[in-house]
């Protein structure tokens, strides 16, 4: 069997194509796959942006396996057509009843990154209908992936490849540059800093619960998706305490995770995805916060700080930042019982031979069906 593997790779600025890197090394290990080439079985890589548009149209041109990074792809839509198109798919999706929204929905684009009810129509109808089966990492995109009509939907957890720490002297030597002491606790938020990383919550809270722990510190790392996110927040993002990083290459970032002692990853609302950066900072055995959903309803309840989105979470956020300034045994307890979790579950070398052992079986059926 030979694997035709469609995705963005590095250096495409985007969490699927370094996943997507990773487990193509890995699942060569099983067998023949090639990079963006057709092979006896297609895998497709999906994400809600532009860099997904060729592969999309390719699994629509060629159907095969999908893998939905992100199970709403009504962003994807808003930015890649026109009113006439957008409008079109979103009526295939969920009927001509839905018209009249889905022209509401165009009007109002500008604020569909943050406005829930875009999150709310994942128009994942032609994409799931037309392959042959569809991937997901977690029970919310199966959940949508099955609602919009596909035929057959299995889960594989996000993978997690074990990197090479820097060396202990660099990270004290990095807190020392960051004006972090040793007793002092370094929060920090990673990634592409989107409305949906709740940034604006995060700083109100760490302000409040500062009050209390004047010691702690939070890192924001990662470049805006936009550039009204920054100027909206204004002098917060430059208050005291607050430690400012932008894009990271992979040597930093990992110099950066290691250094802090917490990482803030809440999302609301969601995609369906499963947060790359929760996996990797978890297997690093880092204590992580984020935010209570279906889509992280499978990490151990020991293993994570969940915050719940909505009318409490700025209260829940700033209680929990005082409780594990407070708590350093329980914050390298919980960071413990992540990595153990992490790296049982979702090596990269378990996770590629279950790939590989799937589209065998899509492969094998391929073959039973052409013979019948």
């Amino acid at each position: 069997m030979t694997v035709g593997f469609f995705s963005p790779l590095p250096p495409a600025r985007t969490g699927v194509a370094d996943y997507s890197a990773r487990l193509l090394r890995a699942m060569r290990a099983s067998g023949r796959v090639l990079g963006n080439q057709s092979g006896d079985v297609n895998l497709y890589h999906i994400g809600n942006n532009a860099l997904h548009g060729e592969v999309y149209d390719r699994a629509l041109a060629e159907p095969g396996v999908v893998v939905l990074h992100d199970a709403v792809l009504n962003h994807f839509f808003l930015g890649r057509f026109g009113s006439a198109e957008y409008v079109t798919e979103f009526v295939y999706n969920y009927g001509p009843w839905s018209e009249d929204l889905a022209r509401r929905l165009w009007a109002g684009r500008a604020r569909s990154a943050a406005d829930p009810l875009y999150f709310r129509y994942s128009m994942l109808r032609r994409i799931v209908e037309r392959s042959r089966a569809v991937i997901v990492h977690n029970a919310l995109a199966a959940r949508l992936a099955g609602e919009h009509g596909a035929r057959e939907v299995h889960r594989i957890p996000h993978l997690f490849e074990t990197p090479v720490m820097p060396p202990e002297h660099e990270v004290i030597r990095l807190r020392e540059r960051l004006g972090v002491r040793p007793s002092d606790i370094l929060f920090g938020v990673f990634g592409h800093l989107r409305e949906t990383k709740r940034i604006p919550a995060v700083l109100r809270a760490f302000a409040g619960a500062r009050r209390t722990h004047p010691d702690m510190k939070l890192l924001i790392a990662g470049d805006f998706a936009s550039r009204d996110l920054p100027l909206s927040l204004g002098e917060a993002l430059t208050s005291e305490g607050v430690i400012r990083a932008g894009h990271l290459s992979e040597r930093e970032f990992l110099l950066h995770a290691a250094a802090i002692d917490v990482c803030v990853n809440l999302r609301w609302p969601s995609a369906g995805e499963t947060s790359g950066i929760s996996v990797r900072l978890m297997g690093m055995g880092k204590c992580l916060v984020i935010t209570a959903g279906e889509e992280n309803a499978e990490f151990p309840e020991d293993a994570v700080i969940r915050v719940d989105a909505g009318p409490a979470e700025e209260e829940m956020l700033a209680s929990f930042l005082i409780w594990l300034a407070a708590n350093p045994r329980r914050v390298r307890a919980i960071g413990a019982r992540a990595a153990a979790h992490i790296r049982e579950l979702h090596s990269v070398k378990r996770i590629a031979a279950e790939y590989w052992h799937f589209l065998s079986g899509c492969y094998h059926e391929k073959q039973s069906s052409a013979v019948t």
